[in-house]
């Protein structure tokens, strides 16, 4: 059973924390990057973001799981000046689904990639 935690008001769109008391499954998705299955970068952050979100619902597709199922995610973002359009479209890709959640402001691997997203999903 997954319950979330405690929600303080914060505007955010994420819970403060998830209880998982008894799950039949764990998974933990590494880093998902921007890259297509054909090898491409899209261009712009919104076309990245959407494709690694694509990526992380591939990978819980192949574990029988679904967006719904991330009890963590946390993604990083190579410039602040993405926060606001990579929470609009977090928001959109998982509805009303509120994982914990953190946003980091780092370098990444690649100077191509605007951001990678990793998460914990459980059922």
């Amino acid at each position: 059973m997954i319950t979330p935690g405690p929600v303080v008001p914060d505007g955010g769109g994420y819970v403060h924390s998830y209880e998982i008391t008894a799950p039949a499954r764990v998974v933990h998705i590494s880093g998902q990057i921007p890259v297509a299955p054909d090898g491409a970068v899209p261009e712009g952050f919104a076309a990245q973001c959407r494709q690694v979100w694509a990526n992380v619902a591939a990978v819980l597709a192949h574990h029988d799981m679904a967006l719904s199922d991330l009890v963590k995610v946390t993604t990083f973002l190579s410039d602040r000046a993405y926060r606001a359009e990579n929470s609009a479209i977090r928001r959109e890709v998982l509805g009303d689904h509120a994982p914990a959640l953190t946003v980091i402001i780092t370098g990444i691997y690649d100077d191509a990639w605007m951001l990678e997203i990793e998460a914990i999903a459980a059922r």
